[in-house]
C-alpha cells in the first residue's frame, strides 16, 4: 500500500462532506452509539460507488447526462429534505433520551442514503482508484478491493472519532438551548449548502 494512497485517502476522509455532518450531527443530538452506528452505515454507503467503479459502472454516469442528473437530482433533493427535518426537530438532530430500535434504523437509513444518493462518490472512486494501480498489473482487480478496503476502514475510524467527540460535548450543548438552536440552523444550512454544491456539479 502505497504511502501517496494512504495520504491522499485520508485527505479525503477527513474533508468535511455529509458523511462527516450527519455523523456529527447524531453524536451531537443522541450519543456516542448512534455516531458509530451512523459512522458504520455512511461507510456501508460508499460500498456502491466502489462497486460501480470497480466494475466500470461509474462510466455510465459519467457518460450518460440522463442517469448522473436523475441520480444527482434524488441526492439534491434528499439534503434538503435533511435540513428541513433537522429544522423541524425530527431530523439528524432530534434528541432522544434513549436510542431506541426504530431510532436505529432509521439512523441507518439516513445515513446510507447521504452516501447511496450521491454520484460524485461514483466518478470520484472511478477516477481515484486507478491512479494507484499499475497499468497492465495481473492483479489489478485485486489491488482495487485491498484499497477500497483500506479506503473503508479509514472512513469508518475517522468518522467514528469525529462523532464520539460530537457526543462528548453533547451535554454542554444540550444544556444550553440557545446553542441547540443555533447549531440546528447551522446544520440545516450546511445540508443545503451541500445540496446546493451537489446541484451545480458537473459530471
Amino acid at each position: 500500500m502505497s504511502l501517496d494512497f494512504l495520504i491522499t485517502s485520508l485527505i479525503v476522509v477527513i474533508s468535511p462532506g455529509a458523511g462527516v455532518l450527519f455523523t456529527l450531527a447524531a453524536g451531537l443530538s443522541r450519543g456516542a452509539k448512534a455516531s458509530v452506528i451512523a459512522a458504520f452505515a455512511c461507510t456501508l454507503g460508499i460500498i456502491p460507488h466502489m462497486a460501480a467503479a470497480i466494475t466500470g459502472l461509474a462510466a455510465l454516469l459519467h457518460t450518460s447526462a440522463v442517469a448522473f442528473q436523475t441520480l444527482k437530482i434524488l441526492g439534491v433533493a434528499y439534503l434538503i429534505y435533511m435540513a428541513w427535518q433537522t429544522l423541524k426537530e425530527t431530523g439528524a438532530l432530534r434528541v432522544d433520551a434513549d436510542v431506541a430500535p426504530r431510532s436505529v434504523r432509521r439512523t441507518i437509513v439516513e445515513a446510507l442514503m447521504v452516501n447511496v444518493l450521491n454520484p460524485k462518490l461514483s466518478i470520484f472512486f472511478f477516477a481515484f482508484l486507478p491512479q494507484f494501480v499499475t497499468p497492465g498489473e495481473p492483479q489489478a482487480l485485486a489491488r482495487m478491493l485491498e484499497m477500497s478496503g483500506v479506503f473503508m476502514a479509514m472512513t469508518f475510524t475517522v468518522f467514528a472519532v469525529y462523532g464520539v467527540f460530537a457526543a462528548a460535548v453533547r451535554a454542554h450543548v444540550l444544556a444550553r438551548p440557545r446553542v441547540m438552536a443555533w447549531m440546528r440552523r447551522t446544520f440545516a444550512a450546511a445540508f443545503v449548502g451541500l445540496g446546493v454544491k451537489l446541484a451545480l456539479a458537473e459530471r
